[in-house]
């Protein structure tokens, strides 16, 4: 893809701060992080969303984040981790090319993952019912 810019961070036309890299994936530091050390695991074959990649990319990224999100965790004494990947505009993904976010967590960052929501009387079944109508 001409216009992606992790294409051309991963062609070396676009310089970034590498951690890690192999024949499948590049790792480097996000240039606006939400803590010092977050971590992007993009692919080197372009896919725009997790829905587009195939299934042993995929499961090749999750070893790899294991190992990643070690080095991250050790690299910046961080308390915890988040592993998080954006899938479309609505969902906050800003580049469309498939990556996966390590983010270090410390006790006192302030960071709140999500606000929570509850179902109404028979919601969640209903829910339920449609997302299992769909597998």
């Amino acid at each position: 893809m001409s216009n992606c810019v992790f294409c051309k961070i991963i062609k070396g036309e676009i310089p970034c701060s590498k951690i890690y890299e192999d024949d499948r994936f590049l790792c480097f530091l996000d240039i606006m992080p939400i803590n010092k050390g977050h971590t992007l695991i993009v692919p080197k074959e372009h896919h725009e969303t997790v829905l587009d990649m195939p299934a042993d990319l995929l499961k090749n990224m999750f070893v790899l984040a294991k190992k990643i999100s070690k080095a991250v965790m050790d690299g910046t004494d961080a308390d915890g981790f988040n592993i998080g990947i954006n899938s479309y505009e609505a969902a906050g993904q800003v580049v469309m090319h498939m990556h996966l976010h390590i983010i270090p967590r410390f006790k006192d960052d302030g960071l709140k993952s999500w606000a929570n929501k509850q179902y109404s009387e028979g919601e969640e079944a209903e829910m339920a019912e449609k997302i299992k109508s769909k597998l």
